[in-house]
């Protein structure tokens, strides 16, 4: 799945889930990618951070949360 896929896919279930923080909303993007994108998006952040090994749910979300706040950009 590209950034941009995922962009729209968190946007989506932002859609859904209004109430929810932004972690809850990546959670259940993850959730949604099912086992393989799981295992994908905590491969990636773990790559981007340089360590081996991680809980692979927390790290899938923290992925998502990493793009989400990098394509966000710089506050003002």
């Amino acid at each position: 799945m590209t950034d941009e896929e995922l962009v729209i896919e968190f946007a989506l279930t932002r859609l859904d889930h209004p109430d929810l923080d932004l972690e809850e909303v990546a959670g259940l993007v993850v959730r949604r990618m099912g086992e393989d994108g799981m295992l994908e998006f905590a491969s990636r952040n773990l790559a981007t951070r340089d360590e081996l090994r991680g809980a692979v749910f927390p790290t899938a979300v923290e992925h998502v949360l990493r793009v989400m706040l990098t394509l966000r950009g710089p506050i003002d």
